[in-house]
């Protein structure tokens, strides 16, 4: 996993990623990729024992990886989430947002660049999967 980032204090899953229909078909496999046209609601059922999901991003534009991530996290996935290819510094945060911890970027990321998009922006203005409190709910109580 060069040019990767990780925001987890796990340790790192060494498991090379299966496609979803063989993830399926693999009792023991535990880490799994998700294309951009797969459902994801297909892998809820065998949560407990994925360590690793990988979501591919084929184009920058395609966000459907973005909900991949949050309908996993809102079903309950812990494990490692990692948005995989075509993974630009100005989505990071937002990527974050939506419950991945784990990068792995085409073209790598200045570290420098992330952290700064990562702080750029203190308050949120809606419920995510990483679980910040709303501005208006902060004013509002």
């Amino acid at each position: 996993m060069a040019d990767a980032l990780r925001f987890r204090n796990d340790d790192l899953v060494e498991e090379p990623a299966v496609s979803l229909d063989a993830f399926l078909e693999q009792p023991a496999a535990s880490a799994v990729r998700i294309e951009a046209g797969d459902d994801p609601r297909r892998l809820i059922p065998h949560l407990a024992r994925v360590k690793l999901v990988e979501v591919s991003f084929p184009r920058f534009r395609d966000g459907r990886g973005f909900s991949t991530a949050r309908v996993l996290r809102e079903a309950g996935y812990e494990g490692e989430l990692r948005a995989e290819g075509d993974v630009l510094v100005d989505l990071v945060a937002f990527m974050r947002r939506c419950g991945f911890d784990s990068f792995a970027p085409q073209a790598g990321l200045n570290r420098a660049d992330v952290d700064a998009t990562l702080s750029r922006y203190p308050n949120v203005y809606q419920h995510a999967a990483d679980g910040a409190v709303p501005i208006w709910k902060l004013r509002h109580g």
